[in-house]
């Protein structure tokens, strides 16, 4: 018989403000030991230079972070002209110098304007994106080169900060998958230089824009005087968009014994739905096919 993991069945989602130094999971570990939950899971992780929001899911909410994963993000960049470094960020060695003569504001706003759109990138060695089973981080810290596929992504918008030579802050509003990195360091070829990031802060991840986030030290604070229930977010929270549907008592029974059945309203949304129960409570999600055939893929148990 597994062993139950210790811990509390707390729910709900809570957007860290990660600082600067540690990981994403360390962050995520964090976060669950002030809480004492049981289960958690984040949406995408932070490169331990990089601040900023990490949303993290508590119990349930585990669920529905892969949901979440195709979200856009928000970032605030500076990047170092003139120098780059084996990771493409301040935790590299130097391997490369260049000028940083010539580059005003007007060509920086000219080039910033190519980068805007589909756009495509060759994922860094130093991320941890998957090889045969291993993250890329791996094979280049053994030196060991991978041929990797450029892949597609979209830049939704581009801004210049501020130009302080040789310091390029930036904005960018992007798709899943965009590495800031190799985006700055693909500017910076595109001006005749080369770079690295010094700085990177998530300002926020979809559909999170316009929450606050709170420090690890205010989530300890909280726990000291038992305010931690003010930064949970619900447990459905990251999926506003996805329609409603309401069974009723003996429809709520098949959906928690993961049975498929035959949903009726007077408008249909078909697709990706959360579903509560008769009395308002979020029982899971589901597929509503269109011969309303309601098909539960999470269901879960508040």
């Amino acid at each position: 018989m597994s062993r139950r993991r210790r811990g509390l069945d707390i729910h709900g989602v809570v957007l860290l403000d990660k600082p600067a130094g540690i990981s994403s999971n360390r962050a995520l570990q964090r976060v669950r030991g002030i809480f004492q939950a049981r289960k958690a899971g984040h949406t995408g992780s932070l490169d331990p230079f990089a601040t900023g929001m990490l949303p993290i899911c508590l119990g349930e909410a585990s669920k529905t972070a892969a949901f979440m994963l195709a979200a856009g993000k928000k970032y605030q960049a500076t990047a170092r002209l003139g120098e780059a470094t084996t990771t493409g960020d301040i935790e590299g060695e130097v391997i490369q110098v260049c000028s940083v003569t010539g580059i005003g504001a007007e060509k920086l706003t000219r080039i910033l304007q190519q980068f805007v759109g589909e756009i495509s990138q060759v994922p860094p060695m130093y991320s941890a994106l998957k090889y045969q089973g291993k993250p890329l981080y791996e094979y280049a810290r053994a030196g060991i080169e991978v041929e990797r596929a450029a892949r597609t992504v979209s830049i939704h918008s581009l801004s210049l900060v501020e130009w302080q030579p040789p310091n390029l802050s930036l904005e960018v509003h992007c798709s899943k998958g965009t590495y800031i990195r190799t985006l700055a360091e693909d500017i910076a070829t595109a001006l005749g230089s080369c770079a690295h990031l010094i700085e990177l802060r998530r300002l926020y991840v979809e559909p999170f824009e316009s929450y606050p986030l709170v420090t690890l030290e205010q989530l300890q604070s909280a726990k000291d005087d038992d305010r931690l229930p003010d930064f949970l977010l619900p447990t459905d929270a990251g999926l506003p968009d996805w329609p409603q549907v309401e069974l009723d008592t003996a429809q709520q029974g098949k959906f928690m014994h993961g049975n498929h059945f035959r949903f009726s309203a007077d408008e249909l949304p078909v697709g990706k739905v959360r579903v509560y129960g008769p009395a308002g409570n979020l029982l899971g999600l589901a597929d509503l096919f269109p011969d309303s055939t309601l098909q539960p893929t999470r269901v879960f148990n508040l």
